[in-house]
């Protein structure tokens, strides 16, 4: 092209004219460039699309730190509070001693604040699609605005009254349930995957040696952890209610393999061994939280005391609810209705900013009801987090759900096969039926 435009300038200088309407040599030139700037790669706007893409994914881990930030806020006004507000300006909201400003209040009036901050987000960056958008620039950058927002965020709440603060409060019990559901989907997805992934596939001409040997080290993890829970926490027949919990999670470890191994579902045994580990720990979990004033309690054998090893697992426990609010913000193509198999281009964005801001305004009603054990009308002691009969049976309730959604992900493909069939074997009988009564 570009050899065919300079023979057609010099054709032009040589007759004084073309053929075509006459051009001024800036014309010409314009005209050149124009073509030249077609014919060249968009590599410029790659460069600048890959610079975007990689702010992009570096915000992530900054929305991140805030939460993580804002959970030891959190925690240092439950157990604290008393010594950090003396130290700050008197509120209303707060009382007359400020303590509706400290311990299950202070929990929830900061997570509101973080809720308040992670739904704006939400709001203003939802639907958003290419990277060239302003939306774009507001979810990886302007950091200093984002910080006055988060500032009022938090204050907000602080002069809300108690009152409300409670309604809020209730309102994160159903905001914490819906975010342990998307986080149920997003593990028994990565489950799945991770079964097809290790599994042999007769395209890729891979070996199932590794995935046969997972699943063996998965299973003996999960038999192995229901005789440990066995014999330490229900080894007196009066603790009923733990040999109850520990029973039933064995026996869906069992219906779950043998609905993995039947002819028709055909699944393997990795995504039930992966499954059957995640059920025990669950239950482990669930048993753990127990108050320490039940006869049973491991807490109790523990004599309650906050020793390394009560914060230990309180440190862990903090960093296991940050990542699990992280990790489900970024998997948004779990849960999109329509899964086509389209290519992604280089100006589209790497993750659902508006899916990633709403899990953590769930995930921030999530970690108050952790703080406060699911209970607003108790105090919870210090270095503790998740402990209360609430939160065993949430646990329960949780392992339960995840049980019954695995089994209905492997029936349904089996169930709706067998109803295309029968659908299809009645239309060939409709067409049979007028050929028969034809003499």
């Amino acid at each position: 092209m570009l050899e065919g435009t300079y023979f057609k300038v010099q054709l032009i200088g040589f007759y004084g004219e073309s053929v075509g309407p006459k051009m001024t040599e800036t014309e010409l030139r314009v005209d050149e460039e124009s073509q030249y700037e077609e014919q060249q790669p968009s590599g410029q706007n790659s460069v600048k699309c890959s610079a975007r893409k990689k702010k992009s994914l570096r915000a992530r881990y900054a929305y991140g730190v805030i939460f993580l930030l804002t959970n030891v806020i959190a925690w240092l006004l439950r157990d604290y509070g008393e010594r950090i507000l003396q130290m700050l300006p008197y509120s209303k909201a707060c009382g007359a001693e400020e303590r509706e400003c400290y311990h299950t209040m202070g929990v929830l009036r900061v997570s509101l604040g973080c809720f308040i901050f992670f739904f704006l987000m939400f709001v203003t960056t939802c639907n958003t699609r290419k990277l060239h958008e302003v939306r774009n620039i507001w979810h990886s950058g302007w950091w200093t605005l984002k910080f006055i927002l988060l500032l009022i965020s938090f204050v907000i709440p602080f002069f809300i009254p108690t009152d409300y603060i409670q309604l809020y409060g209730e309102l994160s019990r159903v905001g914490a349930g819906v975010f342990l559901l998307l986080q149920l989907i997003s593990v028994i997805e990565f489950i799945t995957w991770w079964n097809n992934y290790w599994m042999a596939d007769d395209s890729k001409n891979s070996s199932c040696s590794i995935g046969l040997f997972m699943s063996t080290v998965f299973y003996i993890a999960s038999v192995g952890g229901i005789i440990v829970m066995y014999v330490f926490y229900a080894s007196n027949m009066s603790c009923s209610l733990n040999i109850f919990f520990i029973s039933w999670s064995a026996i869906l470890l069992m219906v779950m393999m043998a609905i993995s191994l039947h002819s028709k579902v055909n699944r393997g045994l990795l995504s039930s061994g992966i499954m059957a580990s995640y059920i025990v720990f669950l239950c482990w979990t669930a048993i753990r939280s127990e108050p320490a004033s039940d006869k049973c309690s491991p807490l109790k054998k523990e004599n309650g005391h906050g020793g390394w090893a009560t914060i230990v697992g309180f440190v862990i426990a903090l960093c296991v609810i940050v990542m699990a609010t992280f990790s489900t913000g970024i998997d948004s193509q779990t849960f999109q209705f329509r899964k086509d198999e389209t290519q992604l281009e280089d100006d589209d964005i790497p993750y659902s900013y508006g899916f990633f801001h709403l899990v953590f305004s769930l995930g921030s009603m999530y970690f108050a009801m952790l703080f406060i054990s699911w209970n607003l009308g108790s105090l919870t002691r210090k270095w503790s987090i998740d402990v209360g009969w609430a939160s065993t049976w949430v646990k329960i309730v949780n392992e339960w759900f995840a049980a019954t959604i695995y089994l209905w992900k492997l029936i349904f493909p089996v169930l709706k096969q067998i109803k295309v069939m029968n659908h299809e074997e009645g239309i060939q009988d409709v067409e049979k039926s007028p050929a028969a009564a034809e003499p």
